[in-house]
């Protein structure tokens, strides 16, 4: 589990094949805090994707993609020298400064624009119907892992609101339109979708439910 509030970005060191999937290896020296070395076997959020480490070589890590991963995420388009964005996982007790967020990309979306909008900038992504359904204005969604709120929403697209600091510190800030992001809904609002049996409620449906008059 983690929370979306990326700890650092990781340059990539290769992808290569590994049967039906691939290993990354992922360079990133201010990942592990002192004393606090990465271990074998924990997870690792990578541009959103939960991964586990495989290997630690020094200031990089290694992490096995499964061919599933490969297919719903935008992993396999990474090449030497791209940044991805880094998260190890959440402790319990730990600050929940974000959401939660489980590492299990939903889908990959597309940056449609990015314009200023004060000291602030505003994000479009293009997204599924399903997603935008699953999607609420004023809640949660993690896009390349990092945890952000949806500021206005359509039909096949939503948008977010990002200061500065996020867009540098993170790989928001070099995703150019048209660039491709993996996207994670928020967890909560997926189990209670699941629970309801359907992907929306209608207004009609709140109020019979005493949620709304």
């Amino acid at each position: 589990m983690f929370t979306g509030l990326v700890q650092c970005m990781g340059e990539v060191l290769g992808l290569r094949p590994r049967g039906s999937g691939a290993v990354l290896a992922v360079r990133a020296p201010r990942l592990a805090a002192p004393g606090d070395p990465l271990a074998l076997g924990e997870s690792v959020a990578t541009d959103g994707a939960c991964l586990s480490v495989t290997a630690v070589r020094g200031d990089a890590f290694e992490a096995e993609v499964l061919e599933e991963t490969l297919r719903c995420t935008m992993l396999g388009d990474l090449r030497p020298g791209d940044r991805v964005d880094l998260e190890r996982a959440l402790r319990v007790g730990d600050r929940l400064g974000g959401h939660l967020v489980s590492g299990h990309v939903d889908e990959v979306g597309r940056l449609l624009a990015k314009r200023p909008e004060g000291a602030d900038f505003r994000l479009r992504f293009a997204c599924s119907p399903a997603f935008a359904r699953g999607t609420v204005r004023k809640g949660s969604v993690a896009v390349a892992g990092v945890s952000l709120t949806v500021a206005a929403l359509g039909g096949d697209w939503f948008e977010v609101a990002a200061i500065p600091t996020t867009l540098r510190e993170t790989v928001l800030g070099a995703l150019p339109v048209g660039g491709r992001a993996n996207l994670e809904a928020d967890l909560i609002g997926a189990y209670v979708r699941r629970a309801l049996g359907r992907d929306s409620l209608s207004l009609e449906q709140l109020i019979a439910a005493g949620f709304a008059d």
